[in-house]
């Protein structure tokens, strides 16, 4: 039900007229799992469409209705998605969801216009609010908190980035780019979920903290899945990350126990090894349980969040499913 309305919300906002357009709008429809690399409708892996789906429970966990919030759930996606088309470029990325990238099979430049291209659809959906008897500040306020996450999302990258060349990243330092890489887009659908529900304040930051610390367990998570997840099920090539120098939250941890140890193993191989090559010593340091301990810790901060609101329906209760199922996740 949710999904195929966020489905439809989005095609619409990808019904070109012009046939010179097709290849154009193409990319983006491949990107999204709609077509193939010869532009020809299938049924492809297209993202898990946890942020329209988080913006629509919030919505309806309030009020009872996530019709209201369809536009501003199709726009987070769009605004995910332009920016994974960026990421693949900047990391040189060949696959993802098992699939050759939109840079591998269109190019770079082509590539950067399909990723611009979402972004300037995600802020047409979030006007699609002004529909009659859509308020006006609304869609205001709305724009504000998708640039914030626009910005927090961007700062996030730069560090991620940055951190490549880097071997003393923290814990903490980590936290806060996953915060803003991550973490920040799924506040962002959470909270434009709940303003579009509610205006009591004290209720909208609840469910922001709940897709915060959702957020956090859903980075950590994904940095175990690259490093000991199975590419059959996660449609990336493992150990992509460590070849590019990432500070993921099990190298982060494992750099700090080698300081404490007075141990340069990692400092000397990383970033030229194989992930064979690494993996007796992370294994070694213990590293993935740790990962796992904070993963959980951020799921049950969530979780309390959604206590907190004291709602009890049924999109509340997806709402705890799909905490429960981020964390225990395979892909």
């Amino acid at each position: 039900m949710y999904l195929t309305a966020i489905e439809e919300e989005i095609q619409s906002l990808l019904a070109e007229q012009d046939p010179t357009l097709t290849s154009f709008y193409g990319m983006m429809r491949y990107h999204l799992g709609w077509v193939d690399e010869n532009l020809q409708p299938i049924k492809a892996q297209g993202g898990k469409r946890i942020r329209p789906l988080l913006c629509l429970l919030v919505c309806e966990a309030i009020s009872g209705d996530y019709r209201p919030a369809l536009p501003a759930a199709a726009a987070v996606e769009l605004v995910h998605n332009f920016s994974l088309i960026h990421d693949d470029i900047e990391d040189k990325s060949p696959r993802r969801r098992g699939r050759a990238t939109v840079w591998q099979v269109w190019g770079v430049p082509q590539a950067i216009n399909a990723g611009d291209a979402l972004l300037a659809l995600a802020y047409l959906a979030l006007h699609r609010l002004s529909a009659p008897g859509g308020s006006p500040r609304l869609v205001a306020q709305a724009t504000q908190i998708l640039n914030q996450a626009c910005l927090d999302l961007c700062e996030g990258q730069y560090l991620d980035i940055a951190f490549q060349e880097r071997t003393d990243v923290t814990e903490k330092v980590y936290l806060t780019m996953a915060k803003k890489k991550t973490a920040s887009l799924l506040e962002c659908a959470a909270h434009l979920g709940a303003i579009l529900a509610t205006r009591k304040k004290r209720i909208i930051e609840t469910y922001r903290g709940y897709a915060q610390n959702l957020g956090l367990a859903f980075q950590i998570t994904d940095d175990l899945l690259g490093i000991w997840g199975e590419k059959e099920r996660t449609g990336k090539v493992v150990g992509e990350d460590i070849k590019a120098g990432k500070k993921s939250l099990p190298v982060v941890y494992a750099f700090e126990e080698e300081r404490r140890r007075g141990l340069r193993r990692l400092e000397e191989i990383y970033g030229e090894a194989d992930l064979d090559a690494l993996l007796p010593i992370l294994e070694e340091l213990k590293v993935k349980e740790l990962c796992q301990e904070r993963a959980r810790h951020f799921q049950k901060k969530a979780l309390e969040e959604l206590e907190r609101t004291g709602i009890d329906n049924r999109a509340q209760r997806h709402l705890r499913d799909l905490a429960l199922f981020l964390v225990e996740r395979r892909f």
